[in-house]
């Protein structure tokens, strides 16, 4: 199964509070953290919602 690896690389300050929400149910705590998280919509959408406070691949 394909993995994601994403990785906070802009705050979310000055972001509204649901942005600021989703980064923290990514489970990301400081900036520049990496997490892995499963290859799946509902990961995808969260990623997709805060694309520009985020960097991410694809992992095999």
């Amino acid at each position: 199964m394909a993995k994601l690896k994403v990785t906070y690389v802009k705050s979310a300050i000055g972001y509204k509070e649901d942005q600021k929400g989703t980064i923290r149910a990514l489970g990301f705590r400081k900036l520049n953290q990496t997490v892995i998280h499963d290859d799946n919509p509902v990961i995808r959408g969260m990623v997709t919602k805060v694309k520009h406070l985020v960097k991410f691949e694809e992992v095999a």
